[in-house]
């Protein structure tokens, strides 16, 4: 135990430390008897705004700090964007490059008959486009040797909106049999004609939402005729019943569709955009000559072993 007097040096020891603690942090020691100077009324007003502006800082700071740490941890320093899984088929790219192989010669009859190569390189350009959609029209449920052999004819009569017009509808009907549905073609292609000439200055429409609007023609025939006429990927251009069979034989879709046009939108979604303008003369090659309707020839098929629908033949 503390002897009185240890306790009375402890006492004082405590009160001097304390008084010195309350002058704030630099103050030095005073002298015993020595009073603090009493601020003036100024000085003491601009102590506390001092005071208060830094103890304000203070915890605005300590929020934006609690606020950025958060945020920093939540983002993380280099951190790349989520992105959102896109569905893809099964070996889809090495199956797309054994097509590509089994078509390098070039030599279905969608490559020399196809409606991109019945119009008049010669004609002027409103006059090609011309060709070019009339050639679409007649393609519709007609094979490409049929619709090549009604072009040639009708381009031999002079192939323009105004030579249409004046041609009586029997003739028309002559020149273009035996496409498929020709007598709607007939009426359809006056229709359109008529159209063109009142409306577009004999050319035909820049757009998918004008052309579809148009007597006689589709999203598919839309699409090819932008990418052939005009120059312009709008969509997969001509998914007719070779793309709508292959696609969903190596299960290109994520579900099986009914339609060809429910295809396209299908492809659509997760082919890659710069394939879109090629894919379509790919696949309608490949039907013909290897992926037929019935009895394909999957002996010879670089894509026997990726092929889901091939086990079934």
């Amino acid at each position: 135990m503390c002897s009185p007097q240890e306790f009375g040096m402890n006492a004082w020891s405590a009160r001097m430390l304390t008084r010195s603690r309350s002058r704030g942090p630099g103050a030095g020691p005073r002298r015993c008897g020595e009073e603090p100077e009493p601020l003036r009324r100024g000085e003491a007003a601009a102590e506390r705004r001092k005071s208060h502006s830094s103890m304000k800082h203070q915890r605005k700071a300590r929020r934006l700090c609690v606020a950025y740490e958060g945020s920093d941890s939540e983002k993380g320093e280099g951190a790349e964007p989520l992105k959102v899984p896109v569905w893809e088929p099964q070996d889809w790219q090495q199956q797309l490059a054994n097509i590509r192989a089994m078509r390098s010669k070039k030599d279905a009859p969608v490559d020399h008959l196809g409606v991109e190569h019945c119009y008049d390189s010669s004609a002027p350009p409103k006059v090609r486009r011309y060709q070019v959609l009339l050639s679409l029209m007649l393609s519709s449920q007609t094979k490409d040797q049929v619709t090549a052999g009604a072009m040639q004819r009708l381009r031999a009569q002079g192939l323009t909106v105004d030579s249409i017009l004046q041609t009586d509808d029997a003739t028309l009907g002559k020149l273009i049999y035996p496409v498929g549905f020709w007598r709607s073609k007939v009426k359809y292609i006056k229709q359109t004609s008529a159209i063109l000439q009142q409306r577009y200055g004999g050319d035909i429409p820049a757009s998918v939402a004008e052309l579809v609007a148009l007597p006689g023609v589709g999203p598919k025939m839309a699409h090819l005729a932008m990418a052939v006429a005009w120059g312009t990927v709008s969509g997969i251009a001509a998914v007719d019943t070779h793309v709508h069979r292959i696609a969903n034989r190596l299960r290109w879709t994520k579900k099986a569709t009914k339609s060809p046009e429910e295809t396209r939108a299908a492809l659509e979604e997760w082919l890659p955009r710069e394939l879109w303008h090629e894919i379509n003369g790919l696949l309608v090659g490949f039907g013909q000559q290897t992926c037929l309707p019935v009895h394909p020839r999957c002996q010879g098929c670089l894509n026997q072993a990726l092929c889901p629908a091939s086990q079934g033949f």
